[in-house]
């Protein structure tokens, strides 16, 4: 008869790693995988329909050609130090083209809910729904950076000259945040208002009072007290006075003052923060809307 040694009567197995690690890899793993596959289909669609892209590439192209012609004569000193308008205008063009078309950003997904496509996704084995708002993020983002890059070009064979590799990656950055906030405010929109209809509306209305009640086209001196307030609290200001600063100047710091709002002056690190802080409070601000639509 044999005896158990006493050392290997309480014998257990050690203890196998926990699997959390593994879990969260393997999650986002396949919410990359699925954001990838997302992002691919509305590239796949712009492929098919190239003339969307090229309308919102021509026509920015159109505005600093036919304003810097029109305003080629003005007054000396009218737009600051500089007697080119195309120079001037050239900052305004790149914000707005990419306000505009992070404003569209909700169409998509609206024309994805009148289809039934988006109820297909809503029922998918997918590891984060989310992905669908990452998608259309990456997407409208990717977009807006071709376009900016496109008008940067055109204004410096328009003679509007062209920032060094700092300034450049400096547009990118504002071109970035701003985007990104206004691709959020617009998906939101996209999954609270009933239809496109509704959307497009907002659209229409938001689109050019935003842009006169701006610096694009003007500076803040050129405007009356009342419309100073008002586009001091437009955050497309504080994207166009900094790209117009780098345009302007051939050497810039985050220190250096970009804008003389009526209630103090702006640097260009502190255009960038509002940017920042607009751009993350529109993310903050559609959570609830996304959890709900998207539980």
């Amino acid at each position: 008869m044999s005896v158990t040694p006493k050392s290997d009567i309480n014998w257990q197995p050690a203890p196998s790693p926990p699997a959390y690690a593994d879990t969260a890899h393997n999650f986002f793993g396949e919410l990359v995988q699925e954001t990838l596959a997302l992002t691919r289909r509305l590239f796949i669609q712009l492929q098919r329909r190239p003339s969307t892209l090229l309308a919102s590439i021509i026509q920015p192209v159109m505005w600093l050609v036919l304003f810097g012609a029109l305003f080629q004569n003005a007054p000396k000193g009218l737009f600051g130090s500089t007697t080119n308008y195309g120079q001037f205008l050239a900052a305004g063009v790149i914000v707005f083209t990419a306000f505009a078309g992070a404003l569209n950003a909700g169409l998509p997904i609206m024309f994805d809910r009148e289809f039934g496509f988006l109820n297909r996704l809503l029922v998918a084995p997918l590891a984060s729904r989310f992905s669908i708002v990452f998608a259309s993020a990456i997407f409208i983002v990717s977009q807006s950076l071709l376009q900016a890059a496109v008008i940067v070009g055109a204004a410096a064979f328009l003679g509007a000259g062209l920032p060094d590799i700092a300034g450049l990656g400096a547009i990118a950055l504002i071109v970035f945040l701003l985007a990104l906030g206004v691709t959020a405010i617009s998906l939101g929109l996209a999954f609270a208002l009933p239809g496109h209809i509704e959307l497009i509306a907002v659209i229409f209305v938001t689109n050019l009072p935003l842009l006169f009640a701006s610096t694009a086209l003007a500076p803040l001196s050129f405007m009356p007290k009342w419309l100073q307030v008002v586009a001091t609290l437009n955050p497309l200001s504080y994207a166009i006075e900094p790209i117009r600063y780098l345009y302007l100047h051939s050497t810039w710091g985050l220190s250096d003052v970009v804008m003389q709002a009526p209630w103090g002056d702006v640097t260009f690190g502190g255009a960038l923060l509002i940017l920042f802080s607009f751009a993350l409070i529109a993310l903050l601000s559609i959570q609830p809307q996304l959890r709900r639509t998207l539980a």
